[in-house]
């Protein structure tokens, strides 16, 4: 999805466009590598706490874990199948993930 820029440097959230597809590490890598790459250094990378552009917080933290989706687009985060087998609680705090959980980059705002 894409922002619209204003003058006065706020962004509108970008409405979904039909055939938008949840961002890939590929894509993300190709925005970062091309599309982004002329952006100073130290910009500012920030999250929509949702799709309206309701709140915003700093980029903080990542995780690589597992997703399920629960309902359409919306789910939950699960540890890697190696953190499980390495950790006993870890296992207890998640006794059944998901089949259909994928590898996923997780990214967590700051507040």
């Amino acid at each position: 999805m894409k922002s619209v820029m204003h003058k006065s440097g706020t962004a509108d959230p970008a409405q979904p466009v039909d055939g938008d597809q949840p961002l890939t590490l590929d894509v993300l890598r190709r925005l970062v590598g091309n599309d982004w790459a002329r952006l100073p250094g130290d910009t500012l990378v920030v999250l929509s706490r949702d799709t309206e552009g309701n709140l915003y917080s700093p980029f903080s933290t990542y995780a690589i874990g597992r997703y399920s989706p629960v309902y359409e687009l919306t789910g939950e985060v699960y540890p890697l199948e190696s953190e499980l087998a390495a950790d006993a609680g870890l296992r207890a705090l998640f006794p059944k993930v998901p089949a259909d959980a994928r590898a996923a980059l997780v990214l967590y705002p700051l507040g």
